[in-house]
């Protein structure tokens, strides 16, 4: 996806290569998420998203290391689109199985919460690969100047820019992360607006997605609630008393009237 900014002419200079950990450990958090699934909502074993990621990682670190930028950043979209796809499997798994009741409600619930931390780890990682280029290209020029999101660094005055030392500021992994959590959370962004089409287009997706899982919590929540209330009530003693005593007295009716 191209990026859809003005251009603007910007110097580069020699910069120091954006710090890598930070994708590296979202990726593989959001891959061992899986295991928190219950069985009718993974596709397959639960390892198979983390070894996707392991075996697409090295390689691309691999590229990094020697300098061959473009096959990292192919390795890189495609670990994103694989735990985006197992992320649309599994949600849809999800709407399923609390239709039709396939897993316990504990199972439910730990589940969702698992795939609503993926939605936030998976969507972070394609913001930060697709914007302005991607790190590679952030990592050329001096500060943030254009992108797929305006961020309130970028209409700060240059002055005070100096003054607080962030003339050369510009976004990591954990300023998309951010992005992505308010996304999920508020079901828009804070502070960090969307300027192009596919930035748009991903955020609605995103937002789509953590409603789903937050409405089938609260219907699922709703739905054991009266369930688990009624089932105490029947089992508690005065209710088996009652219900002892109504029975007897039904059968002493039938038995005058006949």
């Amino acid at each position: 996806m191209a990026d859809e900014s003005p251009a603007i002419q910007v110097k580069e200079v020699a910069q120091e290569p954006e710090p890598r950990w930070g994708i590296v450990v979202a990726l593989a958090a959001c891959a061992g998420l899986y295991a928190a699934l219950g069985k009718t909502l993974m596709p397959g074993p639960w390892w198979i998203p983390l070894a996707c990621v392991a075996v697409l990682e090295i390689p691309a670190w691999i590229a990094i290391v020697n300098d061959k930028e473009e096959n990292a950043i192919v390795l890189g979209h495609v670990i994103s689109a694989i735990l985006t796809l197992f992320l649309a499997i599994s949600v849809a798994l999800l709407v399923r199985s609390v239709v039709n009741g396939l897993e316990p409600a504990i199972v439910l619930l730990r589940s969702a919460v698992a795939l609503w931390f993926v939605n936030i780890l998976v969507f972070a990682s394609w913001y930060w690969r697709l914007d302005a280029g991607g790190p590679s290209e952030r990592g050329k020029l001096p500060g943030h100047h254009y992108g797929a999101f305006y961020v309130p660094q970028m209409s700060m005055p240059e002055e005070i820019k100096q003054a607080t030392c962030e003339e050369n500021w510009k976004p990591g992994f954990v300023d998309y992360l951010f992005l992505a959590f308010n996304t999920s959370t508020a079901l828009s962004p804070a502070d960090t607006g969307a300027l192009t089409k596919w930035a748009k287009t991903l955020m609605m997706i995103q937002s789509v997605i953590s409603l789903t899982i937050i409405v089938l919590l609260a219907a699922r929540a709703v739905n054991i609630l009266p369930n688990k209330l009624d089932t105490d009530q029947q089992n508690s003693p005065p209710a088996k008393q009652v219900s002892y005593l109504h029975s007897h007295a039904t059968s002493a009716i039938r038995i005058v009237i006949s």
